[in-house]
This record gives C-alpha cells, structure tokens and sequence, in this order.
C-alpha cells in the first residue's frame, strides 16, 4: 500500500527531475555511523505532510523515515534554497514543451491564518485582525504558477508586484532563449499605483492592471478567475490551508513545493 502511494506522490518521472538536485550527504567516518537514509524517501514523506497536512510527529513509519530525519532534512533542503530549484525543473520542462503562455501573466494574493505566529504574519484584514500571512502567486496564462511569495497578511497586496515578477526564473523555451518576462500583467485594483506601471514599462511588460472607479467587476474577472483557480489548487495542499511553521521560509519551502506540484501535473496531461 505504501509502495503503491509513495509512487503516487513521487512518481518516477517527477523524481528524475529531482534527483539531480539533491545535495550530496555529508561523508560519514568509514566503518561507522547509520546507513544514509534514502533521500526518495525523504522527499516522499515530505510531499506526504504537504498533501495530507499532518503534523511531522504523525508522519507514518511506513515510509522509512523518522521524524527528525524528516524534518531536519527538509529544514537542511529549505537552508540550501532547493525548492525553487524543483520548481525551475519543472518549469524547464514546461517551457521545452511549449506548455507555457507568456503572452499573458496574472498576479493575486490570498491570507490564511498563522496557528503559531512567527515571522511574516500580522493581524488579517479578513479574518478579525486574527495573526495570519498572505500568499501571492503569479501565473502564466494558463495558470500555471511562475513564482510564489509570502508576507505578512495586513502588508498590502501591492508591495508583491516587483519581487514577484524579479523572482521570475530565465525558463527554457521550445526554441531560442531563455524566457523570464510576460508580455502583459494583469492585477485588479489592488496594484492599481501609476508608479507600479511605470515601473512595469520600463521592463517591457504591458500593465493590465485594473483602474480603480472605471473598471468594473465584470470586465475584472474575465482575467482574474485564472490566478483565483491557480491559489485555490496551492491551498488544495491542506498543510497550506492554514500556516503552522513559525518560521516564514518553511511556509513558503511547502508552498513552492506546492507550486511545483501543480505544475508537473501539466506535464502528466
């Protein structure tokens, strides 16, 4: 039965691109110390508290792995920054199959309350100034999530726009270079500050950003259903449903993991 789930969650094809990127284990003295634990099965459990949103203290045995195995490990990998090097294999192969549309990106944001506190969480405008963080995601066309941030959750939503679309990857194309730019962004009135178009001109990308007292709501969610559907697939992941890390670089460890997910899924259709 684990067997059987353990390839559901990592399948073959996904752990071909992972693998790669795993940092080498630390060399133990010889003829001492513990076997190294099988890092597919490190990463399994690790995609098993994401999906599930169990606690680690309640991951399964069955996978092979302690707990502090787990939770150091995914600690050691968040420190090493290799979540976002998944998520830019993914992409990769994304984009060498023509599957992703940058004639069009699409940013937005959502809250979700922090049981625990911690960094990068403030009262919530939506939920009775109550401790919580903001997830913001940027999209292609299609949905499919580019790159993702966290912040606190009374930090407007406007102050997601630069570093999300500076921390958008150099993505292989199908043919030619690299891609990293949109052709156009679209935000709704939230973003709607003449220094964010400026600045997103001055880039090259077309603001698509909704005018506050002219734009209706109708004409608004021609675009914005994309980004809504893409945030709820990340908070789809129950460990993303609500915020239990204290620290802010574990959240967003699981939910570019959650990111990545999403999009290999593409690669499977």
């Amino acid at each position: 039965m684990i067997d059987s789930l353990s390839q559901r969650l990592v399948p073959d094809e996904l752990w071909v691109l992972v693998e790669p990127l795993i940092p080498p284990a630390k060399e133990r003295p010889q003829g001492g110390g513990r076997a190294r634990t099988d890092p597919r099965a490190v990463f399994t459990a690790i995609v098993f508290v994401l999906t599930s949103g169990c606690a680690w203290r309640h991951l399964p045995p069955s996978f092979g792995v302690s707990v502090p195995t787990a939770h150091r490990t995914f600690t050691k990998w968040t420190e090493v920054g290799l979540w976002r090097q998944v998520h830019q294999a993914v992409l990769d192969e994304l984009g060498g199959q023509g599957l992703i549309d940058w004639s069009r990106a699409v940013l937005d944001g959502a809250s979700v309350r922090a049981k625990k506190g911690g960094g990068l969480t403030g009262p919530s405008p939506v939920d009775r100034g109550k401790p919580g963080s903001k997830i913001h995601v940027l999209s292609d066309r299609a949905g499919m999530p580019l790159t993702v941030g966290i912040s606190a959750a009374n930090t407007h939503d406007s102050h997601a726009l630069k570093p999300l679309v500076n921390a958008l990857p150099a993505i292989r194309s199908r043919r030619g270079l690299r891609r990293r730019k949109p052709a156009k962004l679209h935000a709704d009135k939230a973003y709607d500050i003449p220094q964010l178009r400026v600045w997103l001109r001055r880039r090259g990308i077309i603001p698509r950003i909704a005018r506050k007292g002219i734009d209706n709501s109708e004409k608004l969610g021609k675009h914005r259903w994309v980004i809504e559907r893409s945030i709820a697939w990340l908070t789809g992941y129950r460990r993303l449903t609500l915020r239990y890390e204290h620290k802010p670089s574990h959240y967003l460890a699981f939910l570019t993991l959650a990111a990545t997910l999403t999009c290999y899924k593409k690669l499977t259709k």
